[in-house]
């Protein structure tokens, strides 16, 4: 805190000061903050959730997959079997796509085979209802 003394000879009043002390105004605000911060609760990041009780379903079994290869003579193999004919190949696939839990199929081309073989099998598959049906190798077609 500061005084303003005046000069000791003077009649007049002294001047009055001009200044505000601010330091204990500060003081005040420090502490209203510290109890602030104090009296706020702690925010938890938790999600509340309702668990089953029980035994846990059994795991899924694994899909059966078929394998049909197009070779770049256009011979198809299912499963590495041969397939002679077009008829040979819808029966398969319809045997398939009838049955109640359908398996996957897997295409894998040649690289050096025609398009028109590959896309044989994929009209047939289509046609007859196959709905898992996947390309695989294809890594064989980047450069």
């Amino acid at each position: 805190m500061g005084m303003n003394v005046g000069s000791g000879g003077s009649d007049s009043d002294p001047e009055p000061m001009m200044e505000i002390n601010t330091t204990p105004l500060i003081d005040v605000m420090l502490v209203l903050i510290i109890m602030l911060i104090i009296t706020i609760p702690i925010q938890t990041h938790a999600v509340k959730l309702n668990m089953p009780v029980g035994n846990p379903p059994p795991p899924p079994k694994p899909p059966v997959v078929v394998q049909i290869d197009v070779d770049f003579d256009g011979t198809i193999l299912w499963n590495g079997e041969i397939i002679p004919t077009r008829d040979e190949l819808e029966t398969r696939l319809r045997a398939a796509a009838a049955a109640e839990d359908q398996p996957e199929v897997h295409l894998r081309p040649n690289k050096l085979a025609q398009y028109k073989s590959v896309a044989l099998v994929m009209a047939s598959a289509q046609r007859l209802g196959v709905t898992k049906l996947g390309i695989v190798g294809n890594e064989q077609f980047v450069k």
